[in-house]
């Protein structure tokens, strides 16, 4: 145990005090920084321990070193406060990100703690995935300052992994996709493997992302074509932007939970809802659909117990219809080449086929 860096505690509003304990224990793991649990527990000025309970409330910490932890954590910050502003019982709320301050060069960013459970405690009434999700997906993006409409893009850049994406504005999905995504991350699979592309002809794969940028998406997602299910234009809605199976899970959010006071005593119950919940965000005000690539290409998610669902409660498939999955599976290619970026292997092969598919069924010869 040590005690929290005062930047912290100056996020969070807090200085010490004979009654208040501070404690920061390690806690779980990341491949991109240290994580830690921070407990904070107060008595009471007027009542003894021993007849009133401490209360506490715990947070959670991570910390990392350089400009890149820096940029990751302030991304994190504002995208898990898009989401929870949305739907506060999806995600846990960010408090804030700085650098420590007795630690230069070394940032941290400070969030709510949450308490993962097993999916087999959750009740019957507690609200799924599909169904919180549904509503973040079906919640228009507020427009940006300086713009008087919502616009594909993000606040802050973000990261997917490790990769740090560029999220300018743009009022075409289409634009925003082929610019701020696909040539983006064509550049990061160059500058990671070199001209050979890694295992293969470089040549190859650039031709083959200038083909799906300058045929399949207009073709797939151009502003005349990719429709809402009611017909009208798509409009950006927050989405997570990395919601693979092991950034969810079951858990309690305690900045959500409310409180009630029994009959015969002052002390207060918590009142804790169960759900499921999101975490470790790369969020964009992007097309909804974005959002499902990356849950179709490593699983995870059943039809049963959420594609179905969610499907229902967005009043089902953007159109045109029949074009679904093949959009899911553009959405699924950035995520393939992300990856191939990031670790190589057989990613690059799977992109290949990926664009290769679309490329003859969209391409223009």
């Amino acid at each position: 145990m040590s005690p929290p860096d005062p930047a912290i505690l100056h996020t969070l509003s807090l200085s010490p005090t004979p009654t208040t304990k501070t404690t920061l224990t390690p806690h779980g793991g990341s491949g991109f920084s240290r994580t830690a649990k921070l407990s904070i527990t107060s008595h009471s000025s007027s009542k003894t321990p021993s007849s009133h309970p401490p209360l506490q409330r715990n947070y959670f910490v991570k910390t990392g070193p350089g400009p890149d932890a820096k940029l990751m954590f302030e991304g994190e910050h504002v995208s898990l406060n898009a989401i929870h502003d949305v739907v506060p019982t999806l995600s846990p709320r960010s408090y804030g990100c700085g650098e420590l301050r007795n630690e230069k060069g070394v940032y941290f960013l400070v969030t709510d703690f949450v308490d993962l459970i097993s999916s087999s405690s959750s009740s019957s009434t507690s609200k799924t995935l599909a169904t919180k999700l549904a509503h973040l997906h079906t919640t228009p993006a507020p427009s940006p300052p300086g713009f008087s409409t919502p616009q594909f893009g993000f606040p802050v850049s973000t990261c997917c992994g490790s990769t740090p994406q560029p999220n300018n504005y743009a009022s075409s999905w289409a634009t925003f996709f082929a610019d701020r995504r696909m040539r983006f991350i064509l550049d990061r699979c160059a500058a990671a493997h070199g001209k050979k592309g890694g295992g293969g002809e470089g040549e190859e794969l650039q031709r083959l992302v200038t083909q799906i940028v300058e045929d399949v998406v207009p073709r797939l997602l151009g502003d005349e074509v990719l429709r809402s299910p009611d017909g009208g234009p798509i409009v950006p809605v927050v989405v997570h932007g990395d919601l693979w199976s092991g950034n969810a899970g079951w858990g309690v959010i305690p900045s959500t939970s409310t409180t009630s006071t029994t009959d015969d005593k002052d002390d207060e119950e918590e009142e804790k809802e169960v759900g499921e919940i999101i975490y470790d965000p790369s969020a964009t005000y992007a097309h909804s659909e974005y959002e499902l690539g990356i849950m179709r290409l490593f699983g995870g998610f059943s039809r049963a117990t959420f594609w179905d669902p969610y499907l229902s409660a967005v009043g089902g498939k953007c159109r045109p219809v029949e074009e679904f999955d093949d959009r899911v599976e553009l959405y699924c290619l950035y995520h393939q080449l992300n990856h191939h970026a990031l670790f190589g292997g057989g990613y690059r092969a799977g992109a290949i086929a990926t664009m290769k598919s679309l490329v003859r069924k969209y391409g223009r010869g």
